[in-house]
């Protein structure tokens, strides 16, 4: 069975993949955009991550570009033998469901490993073994056992991060390590079992506040409630109720940020010439900026803080991202066709390799659109020369 030619750091790599929802189909659209034949092993009527509602309406768009879709049921001994048999084709398999749920299929790497001893097996799991391996888990979940909603909300108010931070983490960390797992096998001629978990990509997140605990003896504050390491690093209200980040991170932006808003006063203010000294009387300086940045207009106000090099930023929903200047001419969000035929605004990966950006290389599948292709070329194996 031959591979698809991409001109991509992963051609020649073949991916099946047995994954729904965000966290196992983040890792296989990395390594699609990279460049791997990534085959989509989907139910009959298709994955049920399609059909989210809600929230979950933008998952399957979001996370299964460049894949081929294949429908086979693999609760029937027919669709399990081929599963087999394509698993016997494919350098890589991808799984994130329930603890145990592979294994019960005859699909966990311990039973293919015997088989198929080359095979790089991706598990996508909510822990990595040990007490809480067999917990069911979800990205909030673990963003409250690892404390990352106790950070983010105001004291006493935990509140989960905007977006499936862990579940796509979680897929990444996935990915490098099937990379890692490819170059060893490349020395070794030996497969291995890579496992990625939410848990610990969360308490990686949190390791910083873990750090500043071991070193101060002190609890980390929330973070609306932290003390800064710097003087200007908020956001402030500016002309119309208009919102605007503004970051002075050392004397130097300080300085630029009083002329920017004509404050010489507070350039010139010898309890203010040092970034601890301003720390110490944060509340009050706020206060004064505040007073003097709510007049501005915030276009005027962008334009004159982008000449002085000085950090900045509008208070930004995603759904204006799809008209985002940088993003649109960097070429970070190209047009995509959907299994429905229309056309949406895909955002690539955040890299640029030998000058060119990992992209769309073909439609979102439909549900089954590559089955015939797929298993004829499986018949077409087995025909004697």
């Amino acid at each position: 069975m031959h591979t698809e030619a991409t001109g991509l750091p992963l051609e020649g790599v073949r991916v099946l993949e047995f994954t729904h929802m965000v966290m196992g189909p983040t890792c296989g659209m990395i390594l699609a955009d990279l460049g791997a034949e990534v085959i989509k092993i989907e139910p009959p009527g298709g994955d049920k991550t399609r059909k989210l509602p809600g929230l979950g309406i933008g998952f399957f768009r979001s996370f299964n570009r460049n894949k081929k879709s294949v429908v086979l049921d693999i609760q029937t001994p027919e669709g399990m033998a081929t599963a087999k048999e394509l698993i016997g084709e494919c350098d890589v398999l991808l799984e994130n469901f329930r603890p145990g749920l592979m294994d019960k299929l005859g699909l966990g790497y311990a039973a293919l490993a015997q088989a198929f001893p080359k095979l790089i097996y991706v598990s996508h799991k909510g822990f990595l073994p040990g007490p809480y391996e067999n917990r069911l888990a979800l990205d909030e979940v673990v963003q409250n056992m690892a404390g990352l909603t106790y950070m983010t909300g105001p004291k006493g108010r935990p509140l989960r991060a905007g977006t499936s931070v862990n579940d796509i983490m979680g897929g990444m960390f996935g990915a490098i390590g099937v990379l890692a797992a490819l170059r060893e096998r490349d020395r070794t001629g030996k497969g291995q079992e890579i496992q990625s978990a939410l848990f610990e990509n969360c308490c990686l997140l949190a390791s910083q506040h873990m750090q500043q605990f071991q070193m101060t003896g002190e609890v980390p504050p929330p973070f609306p409630s932290r003390i800064s390491a710097w003087s200007v690093y908020d956001t402030f209200e500016v002309a119309h109720n208009e919102q605007l980040f503004i970051g002075a991170v050392s004397d130097k932006q300080f300085i630029s940020l009083c002329k920017v808003i004509d404050r010489a006063d507070l350039a010139n203010d010898p309890a203010l010439a040092t970034n601890a000294q301003r720390v110490a009387v944060r509340p009050e300086l706020l206060k004064r900026l505040g007073d003097t940045l709510v007049q501005f207009e915030i276009d005027d106000l962008c334009a004159k803080l982008e000449a002085a090099g000085l950090p900045y930023a509008k208070v930004v929903r995603p759904d204006q991202l799809v008209n985002d200047e940088h993003l649109i001419q960097s070429g970070g969000m190209v047009p995509m066709t959907t299994d429905e035929g229309t056309t949406t605004q895909a955002v690539l990966l955040p890299l640029m390799m030998g000058g060119r950006r990992p992209g769309v290389r073909r439609p979102i599948a439909k549900v089954g659109e590559h089955t015939q292709e797929i298993l004829a070329a499986l018949r077409n194996k087995r025909r004697p020369a």
